[in-house]
C-alpha cells in the first residue's frame, strides 16, 4: 500500500550546519542520491569554535537554531529541517537535545531533527545495539555521546577520542585519517562503527569506510541526511551512501 505521507516529487531537507568545515559533505550528497533532493544548507552562528561543553551549548542554542530555521525557510518551502550537529545536540542530554528539536519544529513548521537523534534511529533501522565510536573530540565530550546512545539502549563496546578541539581542524583531515579513524575504533562484537562528527569529510567514502571494517559505519553527515529524508516521507533504498541507505531493515526496539 502506498504511504500516503510519502511526497511525490523530489523532497527539500533544510540543513542547519555551524560554521565551516564539512558542509560540502551536502552537495556531494545531493549528487549521490541524483533524484533531485534539495539539501539547502545555512551556516548557523558560531561564535567559538571549540569542542568544550559550554561553547557547544551556545552553539545549539535555540535563538540561534530559530535564526537558522527562519533563514534556510526563506530559500522556499521544506519538507523536513535538521540540526546538523552531533556534539551541539547531545551536549544537552536527551531531555535538552529533546526539547531543542521541538522548538525547532515549532519555528520551521515542519518535522525536524538532530544528528545525535538521526544516530539513534540509524541504530534503530539497522536492528544495532552494540557500536563502536570513533570521535574526534576530547574525550569528556565524546563520553556525552556515548551516554546519549546508552539512553537509547545502544552500547558502546569501545570508544576512540582524538582530542581535536576545532570543527575546522576536523574538515581538513583527509580520507587516510578517517579510514584509520574507524578502523583504530572497531571492536569484534560491534555490529556497526559509528564516527559522529559532522565536521568529518565522509559521505563520498561510505562504501570504502564499510569494506575496511567489514560492518556498517555511521557517519554524522550520512545519518543526517538520512533522517532528513526519513522525516520528509522519502525513505527508500539508494546505492552509494552505505547500508542504513541500501534499505536494510533490522529489528525495531528504539524509540520510533
Amino acid at each position: 500500500m502506498t504511504d500516503p505521507t510519502a511526497v511525490t516529487g523530489p523532497p527539500t531537507v533544510g540543513i542547519l550546519y555551524p560554521g565551516h568545515s564539512a558542509e560540502d559533505d551536502y552537495p556531494r550528497a545531493e549528487k549521490l542520491l541524483g533524484d533531485g533532493t534539495r539539501l539547502p544548507l545555512v551556516h548557523t552562528e558560531m561564535r567559538e569554535d571549540a569542542h568544550r561543553v559550554d561553547a557547544l551549548l551556545d552553539i545549539g542554542g535555540d535563538e540561534v537554531l530559530a535564526a537558522g530555521a527562519r533563514a534556510v525557510a526563506a530559500g522556499g518551502p521544506l519538507d523536513a529541517i535538521v540540526w546538523a550537529c552531533t556534539s551541539g545536540s547531545f551536549v544537552f542530554g536527551w531531555e535538552g537535545a529533546t526539547a531543542q528539536v521541538a522548538a525547532l519544529q515549532e519555528v520551521s513548521g515542519v518535522p525536524a531533527s538532530s544528528t545525535s537523534f538521526a544516530f539513534v534511529d540509524a541504530c534503530e533501522r539497522l536492528g544495532v545495539t552494540r557500536v563502536a565510536v570513533g570521535a574526534t573530540y576530547p574525550d569528556d565530550v565524546a563520553e556525552r555521546f556515548v551516554a546519549f546512545l546508552a539512553r537509547a539502549g545502544v552500547t558502546a563496546l569501545r570508544l576512540s577520542a582524538r582530542g581535536i578541539v576545532t570543527a575546522a581542524e576536523v574538515g581538513t583531515l583527509p580520507a587516510d585519517p578517517v579510514f584509520d579513524l574507524a578502523a583504530t575504533a572497531d571492536h569484534t562484537d560491534a555490529q556497526a562503527v559509528l564516527l559522529p562528527d559532522t565536521a568529518l569529510h565522509t559521505v563520498e567514502l561510505l562504501d570504502a569506510l564499510e569494506a575496511r571494517v567489514g560492518k556498517p559505519v555511521l557517519t554524522a553527515n550520512q545519518v543526517s541526511v538520512w533522517q532528513g529524508l526519513r522525516l520528509a516521507g522519502a525513505d527508500r533504498p539508494r546505492g552509494g551512501l552505505g547500508t542504513l541507505f541500501a534499505g536494510f531493515r533490522g529489528g525495531r526496539r528504539g524509540r520510533r
